[in-house]
């Protein structure tokens, strides 16, 4: 039988093995992890495993340890997934949007509207005569995107998405800046062919 010490701390990993802990929607699990975290950053240690806990933004994941030159390297654990090119460009376009929302200022949560995120799109999206097509193409990327946990659909609001922060760790400012430029080039060649 375990003692609570051990319960609270085995609740935590295997939350973290799920995906993402948020402090707001996940507070026990947040606690536990705030007092037992050297036990559990131990555990995920001794299989090249980090946690990484953003107090600021009030998030938590795994990620693979980086390897040793030197050190044999394990097998990976937390796997690397293949994005398809609208997911990307959609990740990016939000991560400059919550770089603007809180340049700004802003206070909360960053929350766009369907229609938004369908033109944040579709300035990169190819030009088609069929709308419905291009619809559906958003619509399938804006999923894919809510599975991967970026996005969040508000409660009773299908239409109002919040832009979740754990963005800003998958999509960091040297990949936002490297791709903005690409961005840029891509909306001007468009332009250019019209």
């Amino acid at each position: 039988m375990r003692t609570p010490e051990e319960q609270a701390i085995a609740a935590a990993i295997i939350e973290l093995m799920r995906g993402v802990v948020y402090r707001e929607t996940q507070e026990t699990v947040w606690t536990s992890l705030d007092r037992f975290g050297p036990a559990v950053r131990d555990h995920f240690g001794t299989i090249g495993v980090e946690l990484v806990v953003d107090d600021v933004e009030g998030y938590a994941y795994l990620r693979s340890e980086p390897s040793d030159d030197e050190a044999e390297e394990l097998p990976r654990l937390v796997r690397r997934r293949s994005l398809t090119y609208n997911v990307s460009l959609l990740l990016v376009l939000l991560r400059k949007r919550l770089v603007e929302f809180e340049t700004k200022g802003a206070e909360g949560k960053l929350v766009l509207s369907h229609d938004q995120i369908v033109d944040l799109l579709r300035v990169f999206l190819a030009d088609s005569t069929n709308e419905a097509r291009v619809i559906d193409r958003v619509e399938t990327t804006i999923k894919q995107v809510a599975e991967l946990g970026f996005l969040r659909p508000l409660r009773g609001q299908p239409d109002q998405w919040e832009v979740r922060r754990i963005l800003k760790a998958y999509v960091d400012a040297q990949t936002l800046s490297d791709y903005a430029g690409k961005l840029r080039e891509y909306a001007g060649a468009g332009d250019h062919d019209e």
